[in-house]
């Protein structure tokens, strides 16, 4: 009983393959790429922006709590008083959330982009 001959299957291109326009505009950076590209770079920024605002507004809040209540500056925890508990330990939270946030958000715009780009 001999068995069949193997055949070495390599990956080639298909007869009738459709070219996906989209990825092939943005490699080959036209105007359309272009314009795609600047989008996705344009919606990081805002994304950026808007979470810089945020972190920095609550953060500045701190003083400005600080200033309208000067009884929270004289409260003591351990020894240490307030306004410095907070702006020396719930601070980094606040940055450390914030860029979770950033991180999340900045690759859900990239993989909406890379299926946009594939579709």
């Amino acid at each position: 009983m001999s068995s069949p001959e193997r055949v070495r299957v390599v990956l080639a291109q298909r007869r009738g393959a459709r070219i996906v326009r989209t990825r092939v505009e943005v490699q080959e950076q036209t105007a359309v790429g272009d314009a795609m590209i600047r989008g996705l770079v344009r919606t990081q920024l805002v994304l950026a922006i808007r979470l810089a605002l945020l972190a920095a507004c609550l953060l500045c809040a701190v003083p400005l709590v600080m200033f309208l209540f000067p009884a929270l500056s004289d409260v003591a925890v351990l020894g240490v008083r307030l306004p410095w508990v907070v702006l020396g330990a719930l601070v980094y939270p606040v940055l450390l959330t914030t860029g979770w946030i950033y991180v999340r958000q900045a690759e859900r715009n990239e993989q909406e982009f890379a299926d946009l780009v594939d579709d």
